[in-house]
């Protein structure tokens, strides 16, 4: 028999699977049904397994069985996400392939990364050395986020940038290494994607 407590977490498990499940379907217009991304999605194959991994990693003895559970999604998925992360509410990998999120990160709400993300460190100290970002960040692929970086809400961090300096909320940076911009009000999209393509991640 499962106890209350018990129940309670697999819920509140269940509602957060459920949930990653819809924001996987809202944000891939190639998505057809709830099914086929439940079983065919490896960025959400990799979150789900994520979210069991940290809850296994928070229990007295279980951080062993944690990086084991990580590293088989890694194999699987060819996600590698640390079961230390801290990932928030309906995240969600665009492909996957070649993720890398490490142990001190801190992911906020409905944040979108595309494949090739690495949220890596700079430090071998044992400290935060990993990135944090807030909720509503978009990371374009192939993106390093380096250190213990801030990016704030709603910012977005183009292909391939190199970003080792905090992003201010609701700012854009591309290149390498990245540099930080608000986009102009009233411009026009079109435009702004053959001036920038790395704008439109």
């Amino acid at each position: 028999m499962v106890s209350s407590g018990a129940g309670t977490r697999l819920a509140v498990l269940w509602s957060r699977f459920q949930e990653d499940l819809d924001a996987a379907v809202r944000q891939d217009p190639a998505a057809k049904s709830r099914l086929e991304m439940a079983l065919a999605s490896p960025g959400l194959h990799a979150i789900w397994s994520h979210r069991l991994s940290h809850r296994i990693w928070q229990q007295p003895g279980g951080q062993l069985p944690a990086r084991l559970l990580s590293q088989l999604a890694r194999a699987v998925t060819g996600v590698e996400i640390h079961p230390g992360a801290q990932i928030g509410r309906r995240f969600f990998i665009d492909h996957g392939m070649g993720v890398v999120i490490g142990e001190t990160a801190e992911v906020g709400d409905d944040v979108m990364l595309y494949h090739g993300v690495t949220l890596g460190g700079r430090s071998m100290q044992k400290v935060k050395r990993h990135p944090t970002l807030g909720d509503n960040v978009t990371v374009g692929t192939g993106a390093r986020l380096l250190g213990p970086v801030v990016v704030g809400d709603g910012a977005q961090v183009g292909a391939n940038a190199v970003v080792v300096k905090d992003v201010p909320a609701h700012a854009v940076a591309t290149g390498v290494p990245a540099r930080v911009r608000f986009p102009g009000t009233g411009q026009d999209p079109e435009e702004a994607l053959y001036a920038e393509p790395a704008l439109w991640i």
